[in-house]
């Protein structure tokens, strides 16, 4: 249960308590009363600092009683119920002894826990409540931080006799009404986080999480107005900071309310309290913006500021995934550490195949033990050979799957996530492993120590390739979706605190677990496990809406794309790549020499941008014609810019129109150029249409305003080409 600084002595809180919190240009607006949980009342623009009285004269008034309905005026509270006259999704859900409860919680302290936020204001919020018909406490959280952004949590206390069942714990937040659209993503393996909008109509509209995995998950759900694109418009969204099961609503009634609810989902059986036993949910986090682009933008200033977040410059990551597959040998690997060192990358990793008898997909996965045949003298030679080129070494470990053609699944049937009678569906063709099984995680525990111990590895990807099908751990008979994400937790946590240093990537089939509950563990994530750049652009720009650029990897792939099949030149690739945290997933050892040194030219150049692109706030922009892409990172003070300007396909006209590049500072001049590594070609070259452009070859001084609203013309690039600029305040 969370503890919070409080001073030693509190007195007895005195209902109706409004309080008003502030920061980062955001106001949220509590309301507690005496017969009911607290209820945001405003969640979104800063209101200015609001006096006592007009606080308590405003959240006094409300809506008249409806013909058909409760003789109270409905509320909708952060764990809204029917106790409070809510007709909607309830937020708490469960039974005892088998038969559901109906609780009505009365508040019985409200504490301001923190007060850093603009003037002086509330930041931090806490309130304990108590329901003796169900017998359960319930205590909530709210932090407003620096940036804005607002994250809340809620933890259960049986104070009964008996088992408590917890079926759900909903936290609720209201939108507002002219916020007529929902927004939510979708998508599948290779093609993630597909942003899109709908009709926000009276009703349920649930985004749901089964399988503790996410490809074609929503990593964000909210509400916007019709037409909110990246800079206009405006937005409130949610998201469940959980790498397990989720769900997450945005339910519309006929009284009026806009409500976004969100938690963890729970399978019957999962979370049984004894008495005196507590359950804690996930953080939600919760944002708003004018636009996307502002909105995501508190996300990653937030992270920005976490202790964990990395310190160091991100390292360009060479996989040789793409290079041998399954064929490793130390032969083999040794000229493409050579070469991954040669062009400029700072960490060669080895991926899935050094293992047991994993010579192919079909076995070997929970024996993690260097491969005597593959590797007759362990992976320190590997190991000494990149660590002497100064780059460091990382390793490929999915320590949450086991193949049935395994030394562990023969030794113990017993460690598979299981239903009673039947395996589950196999995918990929392997299994999951019950990290809820003691002796099955201290297995894993203990083998990953070794391999990690003997090898000096740096970096760990940490893959998970498969969903969670009838996920039941055969120790408890119960669903094991909460507990194995509680395993898997506890099994990183320990594996850093025993590896200082140590930094691990979250990949799971490429992109299919992206949580910021992950994100308090790992430092990078693997956007997906297509790197053909034109999908990396979609993929990339529904990953921001959660993540800042330099904890997603993004890698130069082969010249024609592994996944799409696609033939693309260098300079959409590296471009694509170089936005991210870069690497390289391509057999250099069969590239030109001339692509070598093309590809270091532009890995020189992410090296020298890196202060910028990795700490500047991200933006895209809103263009009338689909045929272009366009993104961009500016340095926090307005000085420094770069944008990627991208041409997808043909447009209905020619040349196309203006380009806007958003996010300068309106009232500064900006020098603009177009920015390539040392020698490489621009992709304008001299042909007609850039001859036409007078300004083009030399470049051109604006002001930020008309950059921003009205824009440039640009060469009018031929399908599949991108082109760099820079933009310096003169």
């Amino acid at each position: 249960m969370p503890i919070s600084q409080t001073a030693a002595v509190e007195p007895p809180t005195v209902f109706p308590v409004t309080v008003q919190m502030r920061a980062g240009a955001t106001s949220v607006v509590v309301r507690c009363e005496a017969d009911s949980l607290p209820e945001v009342l405003h969640w979104g623009e800063d209101l200015g600092a609001l006096t006592t009285f007009s606080l308590e004269s405003w959240a006094g008034v409300r809506a008249g009683i409806v013909s058909g309905g409760a003789d109270v005026v409905p509320r909708v509270s952060l764990v809204p119920s029917q106790a409070e006259g809510w007709r909607g999704t309830p937020g708490l859900m469960g039974t005892r002894g088998g038969v559901a409860g109906f609780p009505g919680f009365k508040p019985t302290r409200v504490q301001v826990v923190a007060a850093d936020g603009t003037d002086g204001a509330p930041t931090g919020l806490r309130v304990d409540a108590h329901d003796p018909e169900t017998q359960l406490a319930l205590g909530l959280e709210l932090r407003l931080e620096a940036s804005g952004l607002l994250r809340m949590r809620a933890w259960l206390t049986n104070e009964g006799s008996d088992d408590y069942a917890l079926d759900c714990l909903l936290l609720a937040l209201p939108t507002p009404a002219d916020e007529s659209e929902v927004v939510d993503q979708s998508g599948h393996h290779l093609r993630e986080r597909d942003t899109a909008r709908h009709e926000f109509t009276i009703g349920t509209h649930q985004r749901v999480t089964w399988v503790a995995r996410g490809h074609a998950a929503s990593t964000i759900h909210g509400t916007c107005r019709p037409a909110t694109g990246w800079g206009s418009g405006r937005t409130h969204y949610v998201h469940v900071g959980w790498s397990g099961n989720t769900r997450t609503l945005a339910e519309r009634d006929v009284l009026g309310h806009s409500v976004l609810l969100a938690g963890e989902l729970l399978l019957p059986g999962e979370v049984v309290l004894a008495p005196g036993e507590s359950y804690e949910m996930p953080w939600v986090v919760a944002t708003w913006g004018q636009g996307f682009d502002e909105a995501s933008g508190r996300i990653h200033a937030f992270l920005r500021a976490r202790e964990s977040h990395p310190a160091t410059p991100r390292p360009v990551t060479f996989n040789a995934w793409e290079a041998v597959y399954f064929e490793q040998s130390l032969d083999r690997l040794l000229p493409l550490v050579d070469v991954a060192a040669e062009v400029g990358a700072e960490r060669f990793v080895l991926d899935d195949g050094w293992f047991g008898s994993r010579r192919d997909d079909s076995s070997g996965l929970g024996d993690w033990v260097v491969s005597s045949a593959v590797w007759p003298d362990g992976l320190a030679p590997l190991a000494r050979a990149v660590h002497a080129h100064g780059m460091e070494f990382g390793l490929w470990f999915e320590p949450e799957a086991i193949n049935l053609d395994s030394d562990a699944a023969r030794a113990h049937p017993d460690w598979v996530l299981s239903p009673r009678t039947r395996r589950p569906q196999e995918a990929r063709r392997q299994q999951v492993i019950d990290l809820t099984n003691p002796e099955a995680f201290e297995h894993v525990l203990g083998q990953m120590r070794r391999v990690l111990n003997d090898a000096s590895v740096d970096y760990v990807k940490w893959d998970f390739n498969r969903d969670m099908y009838e996920a039941v751990s055969p120790l408890s008979g119960r669903p094991a979706y909460h507990a194995q994400t509680q395993a898997v937790y506890r099994l990183m946590d320990i594996l850093l605190a025993e590896f200082p240093g140590l930094e691990i990537e979250s990949c799971a089939g490429g992109g299919g677990r992206i949580d910021l509950g992950m994100m308090e563990r790992a430092v990078r994530v693997w956007g997906s496990d297509c790197i053909d750049p034109l999908e990396r652009l979609g993929i990339e720009a529904g990953t921001s809406l959660l993540l800042p650029p330099e904890l997603v990897g993004s890698h130069v792939a082969s010249t024609t794309s592994h996944t799409t099949g696609r033939t693309l030149n260098l300079t959409l690739r590296a471009s694509t790549a170089m936005f991210s945290h870069m690497g390289i997933e391509w057999n250099l050892l069969e590239a030109a020499e001339s692509e070598r040194r093309e590809l270091a030219a532009w890995i020189a150049l992410h090296k020298k941008l890196r202060p910028l692109l990795h700490t500047g706030r991200t933006f895209h922009a809103d263009h009338p014609d689909a045929g272009w892409r366009v993104r961009g990172v500016v340095s926090d003070d307005g000085s420094d810019a770069v944008f990627q300007l991208v041409r997808v396909t043909t447009s209905p006209v020619r040349p196309g129109p203006a380009l806007r590049l958003p996010g300068l500072t309106p009232e500064a001049d900006y020098a603009l150029t177009e920015l390539l590594p040392e020698g490489v070609a621009s992709s304008v070259g001299d042909g007609e249409h850039a001859r036409s452009l007078v300004w083009w070859p030399r470049g051109v001084t604006v002001p930020g305003s008309v950059l921003g609203t009205v824009g440039l013309r640009f060469p009018d690039l031929d399908p599949e080409r991108a082109l760099l600029v820079r933009l310096t305040r003169a």
